[in-house]
This record gives C-alpha cells, sequence and structure tokens, in this order.
C-alpha cells in the first residue's frame, strides 16, 4: 500500500510532527513498507491455531481499598499554594 504525500502530511499532523518535503518521501516509503509488512501478517491463516500465554505470565490484582492519609488539611497545608481550602495551580488553558 502507497501512502500519499498528502497521507504522510496527515498523519504527521495527528502525530504532531513537523516534517519537511525530504523527511514526508522518506516517511511515505517507511510507512508503506510497514504497513505492507503487516497484510502480509493479516494474511497468515490463523484459523485452527490455538491461543497460548508466553512464559507463563498471568496478571496479578489486588483488591482496591481506600487509605486515610490525615486530615484534608493537612495535605491542602502541605501544597505551596492554596487559598479558600482549595489547591491552586498554574492555568495550562488559556
Amino acid at each position: 500500500m502507497k501512502l500519499t504525500k498528502k497521507q504522510v502530511e496527515h498523519i504527521a499532523d495527528l502525530s504532531r510532527l513537523a516534517t519537511d518535503e525530504k523527511e514526508k518521501a522518506r516517511f511515505a516509503n517507511e510507512l508503506s513498507a510497514i504497513l505492507d509488512y503487516v497484510s502480509q501478517l493479516n494474511q497468515a491463516d490463523t484459523e485452527n491455531i490455538a491461543a497460548t500465554k508466553v512464559a507463563g505470565l498471568i496478571n496479578k490484582t489486588r483488591e482496591d481499598r481506600v487509605e486515610k492519609f490525615g486530615r484534608e488539611n493537612d495535605l491542602i497545608a502541605m501544597a505551596p499554594e492554596h487559598q479558600g481550602g482549595c489547591v491552586k495551580t498554574k492555568a495550562i488553558l488559556e
């Protein structure tokens, strides 16, 4: 699958990558090669292949529990800036 320059520009935009014309051409070739390989993998017949675990790994979970950390005001008092019972932070949005 050969990617067009426009498709590469769209992918770069979604990825927040600044690219020049030389990089767009290189990425078009590299991404196309990756997509061709994935296409080959998708054609593999896996109908009769049983799912297996690699190295016997299992998920270990624990029960969620609430642990108290002193009083709420103690936490707020630890913040560098606070006002009216709330922690003050710098604005991240304009």
